[in-house]
């Protein structure tokens, strides 16, 4: 048998047995916190753990959390608008924060006189 299978036949059990672990932390993490903190302040009812878990993916799908900022398509997004600003010149800059501003009816910023 080779070494990199003889790995993957340890490894794939151990991630299962992790995200098990994984979620269930996470569900009663949220559990916890659900029956401490709404039940007393909004009078709504206590959870239990299957409905924290089914809260918790819906956060996850709803939101995108639980990834680290360098792996999320925001700070990639950020990224690519800064490169492609920085190979803009000022005059094509200043259209494009002008188009922005009439398209999402942003006043201009402090400091900055409107262009009519």
């Amino acid at each position: 048998m080779r070494p990199r299978l003889r790995k993957l036949i340890w490894i794939a059990p151990l991630a299962l047995v992790g995200m098990a672990i994984f979620a269930f932390i996470g569900g009663e993490i949220v559990k916890l916190l659900w029956n401490w903190l709404v039940p007393p302040l909004f009078g709504w009812r206590q959870i239990g753990f299957w409905q924290a878990l089914g809260l918790l993916a819906l956060c996850r799908i709803l939101f995108g959390g639980f990834g680290l900022q360098g792996h999320s398509g925001h700070s990639s997004w950020r990224r690519r608008m800064r490169e492609r600003c920085e190979l803009m010149t000022p005059e094509e800059r200043e259209r494009f924060r002008q188009r922005m501003r009439e398209r999402w009816g942003f006043d201009p910023a402090p400091g900055e006189s409107r262009m009519e």
